[in-house]
């Protein structure tokens, strides 16, 4: 096998074989293939695409490539949800709960924040010792316990996929579809889950902006887990505005669980009852998904969801006295607001800005080893299609340094854009892709 030989066939746009993607993908995270040979086939890979079945052999050879967990000592059939990410997208910490309160075993690994959005990894750090790093042992007792265990990523699964994650990034090809697909879904085929739930975010403040792209993607990842063998179905929801009220890891973590004690934003809540309601489906509790929905809202009326969440913190070390008493969590020293200097209905929303006036706060990170603050973040006081006077609050900055919270005033009030004529709201979801075939 030759290295120079499937960067030619890539570059003629010729299909790679199984045994040549399985070659690459082992050589190179063995450290076999120099970086400057795998940049040259990932850029042809972006100018020239893959077949269904390259991108499912990439997705598989990466899977392989690493540690693939086994959960098959849990009972149950186990659904994992992954999001691509957006700003203000706390839904992990609420609707994995609220399906756990049904019996279903959940089991999530989720990354920490790099960029613009915040990981669930690091809400979930803003409570007091809570423990994240859990060893596969006491992940399986935990779920077998209380059904639930929210965890970070093994540093073990999909190895290749990390080197090539980080090489993509260094050479323009992060947004090619086959690449994301593969990357995404080599991770959840090595988490042991038996089915999948892909939320795709879409919109100005998620990595996919374009709506068809990522629908595109959406595609993609679920033509891939079904031809892996483990029913996937993808939703496709809207960042272009930011999900819920606030954005930042303590104050999404407060939002949550709020969320839990019936007094959540009904975006998130609509959001949290659609992917509940599917992983319901997926996991045998009812096909009908309007009344899944209710299902779902039941479990946060009667506070199921809201106590098995305390079941979590308690079992990963937490102190669960932040469920009860909030303001235990993290707060920031100042709250600057920024005002609106006209009147008219919110037009646009620049999203991006906002989880990046985040990490100019000190709340996010722009390499894995940044120390991030959890107490910094931002508080959307008006949305797309809301009437704002001049002088009314769009936002709120939580900021434990003031000067830098000030400096992020006018770059938050240009990302709003306002119109004189009414202004429709948005849809929280825009589409649900399913297998055609099923």
């Amino acid at each position: 096998m030759n290295i120079v030989e499937i960067i030619r066939n890539k570059r003629d746009c010729l299909e790679l074989s199984t045994e040549q993607i399985e070659y690459f993908v082992k050589e190179y995270a063995y450290g076999n293939i120099p970086d400057y040979q795998i940049a040259s086939l990932l850029m042809a890979i972006y100018l020239n695409g893959m077949s269904e079945r390259e991108i499912l052999d990439l997705t598989i050879a990466m899977a392989k490539s690493g540690e693939i967990l086994d959960l098959s000592a849990i009972p149950g059939i186990k659904v994992d949800k992954h999001s691509t990410g957006g700003v203000g997208d706390k839904v992990t910490m609420i609707v994995m709960p609220l399906v756990a309160s049904f019996g279903v075993p959940v089991v999530k690994m989720s990354g920490r924040g790099l960029g613009y959005t915040q990981g669930t990894a690091d809400k979930l750090e803003a409570i007091p010792n809570f423990k994240i790093n859990l060893e596969l042992d006491e992940l399986i007792r935990n779920v077998k316990k209380i059904g639930i265990a929210l965890v970070t990523q093994s540093e073990n699964i999909a190895l290749a996929d990390k080197k090539l994650y980080a090489l993509r990034d260094v050479t323009g090809t992060v947004e090619s579809i086959p690449l994301i697909a593969s990357s995404v879904m080599s991770k959840k085929l090595a988490s042991g889950a038996d089915k999948i739930l892909l939320e795709v975010t879409c919109g100005s403040g998620a990595f996919m902006e374009n709506e068809i792209r990522a629908r595109k993607l959406a595609e993609t990842m679920v033509k891939i887990g079904n031809m892996a063998g483990k029913e996937t179905i993808g939703v496709l929801t809207n960042m272009n505005q930011p999900l819920g009220r606030f954005c930042g890891n303590a104050l999404e973590t407060k939002e949550a669980i709020d969320t839990l004690k019936g007094k959540g934003e009904s975006d998130v809540i609509e959001v949290c009852c659609v992917l509940g309601a599917y992983m319901l489906k997926m996991a045998g509790i009812g096909n009908n998904i309007v009344d899944n929905m209710k299902k779902i809202q039941s479990k946060i009326d009667s506070g199921e969801g809201l106590e098995k969440f305390r079941e979590l913190v308690q079992r990963q070390w937490g102190d669960t006295r932040v469920i009860d008493e909030t303001e235990r969590l993290m707060t920031a020293k100042y709250k600057i607001p920024v005002l609106a200097e006209q009147s008219g209905y919110i037009e646009k929303i620049e999203t991006k800005n906002i989880g990046q006036a985040i990490i100019n706060l000190g709340g996010g990170r722009l390499k894995k080893e940044d120390v991030i603050d959890y107490a910094v973040g931002i508080e959307v006081e008006k949305k797309i299609g809301d009437k704002v006077n001049a002088g009314d609050v769009l936002l709120h900055i939580y900021a434990n340094n003031e000067d830098v919270g000030k400096e992020q005033v006018e770059f938050l009030r240009n990302s709003y854009k306002i119109s004189q004529e009414p202004v429709p709201k948005i849809k929280a979801i825009l589409d649900i892709v399913e297998n055609e075939n099923a």
